[in-house]
């Protein structure tokens, strides 16, 4: 058995092998099955993308027509579960309760205790169809509104627009959405997708494994960079401030700027690509393009004083405000679009498992340590 020392952060460390997701950092390549997200996001939709991220290929299109109709039909939940987000507490987080709820679902699924091939697929549509369920009637109960019912005749993403806002949306903010799921559907070993591998290879459920990576997405250096980038854009704007001036400012303070540089990625983020696009569009569709023009100046300056590229979450801040979605709500998103990739990940870790142990470099005091009685300490 090796017993290398791995970097910090287990930076660069291949930890499994996967037939899901390929990134060429140095290249600015994101690929799904190796179909390249530029292509999917260009032509696909979330419902088929799904389907390839879980079966490993294109559906004909008999087989859209089915997945379709399968993730629709799953757009349900148990009065329990809606009881429960009637009676979250009034300073409950979105993330708080999702995590909460996710778990709850275990409890009330036929297929809890079953870790099959097809008993995963089958909670897969569920957990897909109901997380966003879930996110949209939060907020509305939050909101002292009334809540709105599923359409099962709509998209994934025009439906959870719709519970959202009780308005049919528009095709462009339609589209804009469905393409931002495609964007954050996968990410190879990301920190939540780790976790949620690591607790499937124990044999846990997939509900447990979905609710450790809601956990993981829950921390503000995997899930939270595009709430920052907003609260930044906030501040700017309200201040009435110069973009470019108020972040060399913050600069020279020595402060972070969220939606910046990536872990893999050494060029740019190829998500950021078509979120910068769909910033501007959305913008211009709703005749204000102001959160897309102070972004722009942003990352403008950035890349120019600290050769640092936007990442997925610096327009896809600007994107969701203009769509009318409220910042807490961003990381949930990312939740609802990710459980595609968090569900491929857990069939294929029970579908060929070894249960995930690592070592760890003991820094602690040299064996053999001498216990000193209590009397002599």
């Amino acid at each position: 058995m090796s017993t290398a020392v791995a970097p910090k952060g287990l930076e660069g460390i291949v930890a499994t092998t996967s037939a899901i997701c390929w990134i060429d950092g140095d290249a600015g390549v994101l690929s799904y099955r190796g179909i390249d997200i530029h292509e999917l996001a260009q032509l696909s939709s979330f419902e088929e993308t799904t389907y390839l991220l879980w079966f490993g290929k294109l559906p004909s299109a008999g087989e859209l027509a089915e997945f379709t109709h399968h993730l629709s039909a799953a757009r349900e939940l148990n009065s329990k579960i809606v009881d429960f987000l009637r009676s979250a507490p009034a300073n409950a987080t979105p993330m708080q309760v999702l995590r909460t709820a996710v778990s709850l679902l275990s409890i009330y699924d036929a297929d809890e205790a079953d870790c099959t091939h097809d008993a995963n697929v089958r909670k897969s549509f569920r957990l897909t169809a109901q997380i966003p369920m879930i996110v949209a009637l939060f907020d509305r109960i939050r909101k002292g509104k009334s809540l709105v019912e599923a359409d099962k005749s709509l998209s994934h993403a025009a439906n959870f627009l719709w519970m959202l806002n009780g308005e049919k949306p528009s095709e462009t903010a339609t589209r804009a959405f469905d393409i931002a799921l495609i964007l954050h559907a996968d990410h190879e070993l990301n920190a939540s997708t780790f976790a949620a591998r690591v607790i499937a290879a124990t044999l846990a459920d997939i509900h447990s494994a979905i609710t450790g990576a809601i956990g993981a997405l829950k921390g503000p250096l995997h899930g939270g960079a595009n709430e920052a980038t907003m609260k930044l854009l906030y501040t700017i704007d309200k201040a009435g401030a110069d973009p470019v001036e108020y972040v060399k400012q913050m600069f020279a303070e020595k402060k972070k700027i969220s939606g910046f540089g990536h872990r893999v990625y050494h060029t740019e983020d190829p998500r950021a690509t078509h979120l910068r696009r769909m910033s501007e569009e959305l913008g211009k569709a709703a005749g204000n393009t102001k959160w897309f023009d102070l972004s722009r100046k942003i990352e403008l300056f950035v890349k120019q004083e600290k050769k640092l590229n936007a990442n997925v979450d610096f327009y896809s801040a600007s994107t969701y405000t203009t769509l009318g979605i409220d910042i807490d709500l961003f990381t949930p998103i990312f939740a609802i679009s990710r459980i595609s990739g968090w569900a491929a990940h857990v069939i294929e870790q029970h579908d060929d498992n070894r249960l995930i142990r690592p070592r760890a470099d003991y820094t602690g005091p040299a064996y053999p340590a001498t216990y000193i009685p209590i009397e002599k300490r």
